[in-house]
């Protein structure tokens, strides 16, 4: 594990390196300012947060993660989940808002950092792919959902889709028309220009990279011209919630005061959200890295990762992680070191000194719309079907996941996906693939009776089972073995090919021991073929070679052909 990653591209820095780096910089600054204002609303605390969020973290991340291009900051499905969290656990304690968020980022920090000292990087591993898109695609649906509430003008509550939905419905007809208005402006022109304005532009002369540039900047378009718009027809006085005096500078450096009973209840939370935000990260991190083929080392992420939400807690922030839409501008921009992160950092630290006056009359509702349309595009309910036609234990997993954040919440969700999986993934190996086999007319390979035409012999029985021997399938084995002795009364010999099993556990081994005993009741030879090495290593150490009544064989080709030739003396 690198301890200072940095050191390595820190070494060879130079000037193209540097304005490689600076445009990078320059590009992801335009759009992080207004994402870091809409991901501090949507956690629930102050807009001048998300900026905050979005300075120390990106430094902490460029000195000690491995990804040469992710970026680190305020994302919408851990915004989401600090709210969640947050929220409860102040209805509970009567803690303050904001020193909660900024509890349970340095709680994230902890729990990250010790994972990654005990190197816990494979933990990625046990949040399946149908899992996590399941999440964040019902998250996206809350996230837009809970944003409705400021594209109306009206006072709403909820957590999941029916209490959202029921408590919109219930305020729909308070809607305040200047606030809708401005919402649906915003909405209607972000949407535009994510979907047509590069194409426009690309059509009037302007280089593919230029209007990709550009189209980055709409967020700020439409913050600026909604700030004109409230401050010219006063529209605050017209009821639109505008974001207020935001406070200009940065915050001092000091740790939240550590109230047991609040990190009590944060701390279930704290786990799922390093968890989802390291999964979220080390897969844009894998991703992006392949394409310059640069190594991400899962480890060393879950520190960088741990020493961003540390920065972030130490700086007055909330939960952070690398976001897949900011680190893919990153990288497309031309970033080729995290140096483009730190220069980014300063550029949002001189927007949170010296913009900030400039937000007073900025729309909550744009604020919304720039959430709206961010996260519409983590909704991916396509893989539903593709998923289903695939593989029906991954649909159902996908459809368990979406069902249960929609309606349970996010944190339920996130658990119920993984049990989901888990449990689905136990019953499908307690009941794995078992093939009687046979040999293929002049080869030595043996394939599937019930698939090929294959030679067998009515004395030996040739069983190849397609998954590890353990514990949820132990009395399952035993079971296809004695259906198969009692279907053939001349049966002598059952070999059981051992090709495509990797373990073979305590609970496995004992079923084995307990088959050898009733062959050997019934004057039936036990035996093995194809053997893998470590298999073999285990067997060594028990007392099942000992007792077995047959032999163990290298191939199966060897074990048919001998037993054959026994059976026919």
């Amino acid at each position: 594990m690198q301890w200072f990653p940095a050191a390595q591209w820190l070494k060879g820095y130079n000037r193209s390196l540097f304005t490689a780096d600076i445009i990078a910089a320059i590009i992801v600054t335009i759009m992080l300012i207004p994402q870091s204002l809409a991901y501090a609303m949507l956690a629930g605390v102050p807009p001048e947060i998300g900026l905050y969020a979005s300075v120390l973290p990106l430094v902490a991340y460029a000195l000690f993660g491995t990804s040469r291009t992710l970026s680190v900051g305020p994302v919408a499905v851990v915004s989401l989940m600090t709210a969640s969290a947050v929220g409860e656990a102040v209805a509970k304690t009567g803690a303050d808002y904001h020193q909660a968020a900024i509890l349970l980022a340095l709680l994230s920090a902890v729990m990250l950092i010790g994972m990654g000292l005990l190197r816990f990087g494979f933990l990625a591993n046990f949040l399946s792919h149908p899992v996590v898109s399941g999440f964040i695609s019902a998250s996206g649906i809350i996230i837009a959902l809970s944003q409705l509430k400021h594209i109306l003008g009206v006072s709403a509550q909820g957590e999941t889709l029916i209490e959202l939905t029921e408590s919109l419905w219930a305020n729909i007809m308070g809607t305040n028309m200047p606030t809708l208005s401005i919402g649906l402006f915003a909405l209607v022109f972000l949407a535009w220009c994510r979907a047509f304005l590069g194409s426009s532009l690309v059509r009037l002369g302007c280089s593919k990279d230029l209007a990709a540039t550009l189209t980055k900047t709409a967020p700020v378009v439409s913050i600026a011209a909604t700030i004109a718009l409230a401050y010219g027809l006063d529209l605050a006085d017209q009821g639109v919630s505008i974001v207020g005096a935001v406070p200009s500078g940065l915050p001092s450096l000091s740790l939240p005061a550590l109230d047991w009973r609040v990190i009590e209840e944060l701390w279930p939370a704290a786990l799922l959200i390093s968890i989802i935000g390291y999964v979220e990260s080390i897969s844009v991190g894998r991703t992006l890295g392949a394409k310059r083929r640069q190594r991400v080392h899962p480890d060393q992420e879950l520190i960088g990762l741990g020493a961003s939400n540390l920065a972030s807690a130490l700086s007055s922030g909330f939960p952070v992680t690398g976001g897949f839409s900011r680190s893919v501008v990153n990288f497309d921009a031309g970033a080729q070191t995290p140096a483009a992160s730190i220069m980014t950092a300063i550029g949002i630290a001189l927007a949170a000194m010296f913009l900030t006056p400039v937000l007073f009359f900025l729309p909550k509702a744009t604020l919304a719309a720039t959430i709206i349309v961010a996260v519409i595009s983590l909704v991916d309910l396509s893989l539903l079907k593709r998923a289903w036609d695939y593989s029906k234990r991954d649909g159902l997993a996908l459809a368990g996941t979406i069902v249960i954040t929609l309606l349970a919440g996010v944190e339920v969700g996130v658990v119920t996906g993984v049990s989901l999986s888990i449990f689905l993934h136990l019953y499908h190996t307690s009941r794995p693939h078992v093939a009687i086999v046979g040999e293929v007319p002049g080869t030595q390979h043996f394939r599937n009776i019930n698939r090929h035409q294959v030679i067998t012999a009515p004395t030996i029985c040739s069983i190849r089972i397609d998954e590890s021997l353990y514990f949820p399938n132990a009395a399952y084995l035993e079971d296809v073995v004695y259906t198969e002795v009692a279907k053939n009364s001349e049966l002598k010999h059952v070999v059981l090919m051992c090709s495509a099993i990797n373990v073979i556990d305590l609970s496995a081994l004992e079923a084995l021991e307990m088959i050898n005993e009733r062959l050997t009741e019934l004057d039936i030879g036990f035996h093995l073929s194809e053997v893998k090495g470590p298999v073999m290593d285990a067997l060594v150490r028990s007392h099942l070679l000992q007792a077995l009544n047959g032999s163990v064989y290298l191939s199966q080709h060897e074990a048919f052909t001998q037993l054959q030739t026994q059976s026919e003396v």
